[in-house]
């Protein structure tokens, strides 16, 4: 399907650019016919003149009337060119203004494709995980290890898929203005503390660490800033190696300001694409050869839960590898 879609676009493409170089071959023989037409008129009336007076008899009045002719032919020359400039200038910016237009469109259109795909996939996984580990628990009849080991991986799935219907469902009400923030003085040093236990509990094999100050209080949405800190979580443990720590840090500035940060040992995010991570729908890579899954909305909304709260987020790189995202809280 992305091969049939980038098809269909680049004939759009060639069509466009032929209907724009059609355009301007006709702009400029518009000029050309209207100088033609006007050196034209030129000549008639210099004949004409020359029909009627004598250039020897009355020298003085002959040259006045061929200055006047003359004259004429340069304003019209002018007015002819200008106004071609600016057609051609307007032809311009309007051919880039509908390409760009068009082209953002067939990208925004590539990504939902994406994310259905992506969604479809994240949604039957953890269902499809849930359902055998269920069935199996049914048909047969485990020790109490195993069964406490497939219990324990139908709670991560459903886990799982609930973060990413929560991450759908608040996607759409911020876009479409109908979540409610409740703002409140919450202890973000704790609701941090407890995000990272929730996901050692769920990640056991993982190495994860905090760094966080006791008592940090700050205005905000309990249960958008649990999201928050939980995509920043996931987004490290999806694209950083099993064996690799994750340290996520909690400060308070001088300047009366709050830092969180979330660290993990990865490949990283390119330069080129540190402020395209934050587009709805956008992931980093290939869509064909990408290995990690996701929907491209976790830093979606981790850039708008941070707009709600007046606080930053921007990511750079870790050292000696990985990503450093960053959430700066403004009091």
């Amino acid at each position: 399907m992305p091969g049939t879609g980038k098809k269909s676009f680049r004939t759009v493409t060639i069509v466009y650019w032929l209907l724009l170089l059609y355009i301007i071959a006709a702009l400029v023989w518009w000029f050309i016919s209207l100088e033609i037409q006007n050196s034209q008129m030129k000549d008639f009336r210099v004949k004409q003149l020359n029909a009627t007076i004598d250039s020897l008899a009355l020298p003085e009045l002959h040259r006045n009337e061929y200055v006047k002719i003359n004259d004429a032919y340069r304003r019209k020359n002018f007015q002819f060119l200008g106004e071609g400039v600016i057609f051609f200038f307007l032809i311009l910016v309007g051919a880039a203004f509908v390409y760009r237009s068009a082209r953002r469109q067939f990208i925004q259109q590539q990504q939902q494709q994406n994310f259905m795909m992506a969604v479809t996939h994240e949604l039957k996984t953890p269902i499809s995980v849930a359902r055998l580990n269920l069935e199996t628990l049914q048909k047969y009849s485990l020790d109490t290890e195993k069964q406490k080991k497939l219990i324990k991986t139908t709670l991560q799935e459903t886990e799982r898929l609930n973060t990413l219907t929560n991450n759908i469902l608040l996607s759409s009400q911020l876009e479409a203005g109908g979540y409610k923030t409740a703002k409140e003085e919450l202890d973000l040093s704790a609701l941090f503390n407890a995000c990272i236990h929730n996901f050692q509990t769920r990640y056991p094999e993982r190495i994860f660490r905090s760094e966080a100050e006791p008592d940090i209080d700050v205005q905000g949405d309990t249960l958008l800033l649990q999201m928050l800190i939980n995509n920043l979580l996931e987004n490290a443990v999806k694209y950083s190696p099993k064996e690799k720590e994750i340290v996520g840090t909690l400060i308070s500035k001088k300047e009366k300001t709050v830092e969180l940060s979330i660290k993990d040992e990865g490949e990283g995010v390119p330069d080129t694409e540190k402020t395209k991570i934050f587009q709805r729908f956008y992931r980093v890579g290939n869509e064909l050869t990408r290995k990690a899954q996701g929907t491209g909305l976790g830093l979606y909304l981790c850039k708008i839960i941070a707009g709600y709260h007046n606080a930053d987020i921007s990511v750079t790189n870790n050292k000696p590898s990985g990503s450093n995202f960053t959430v700066t809280f403004y009091s």
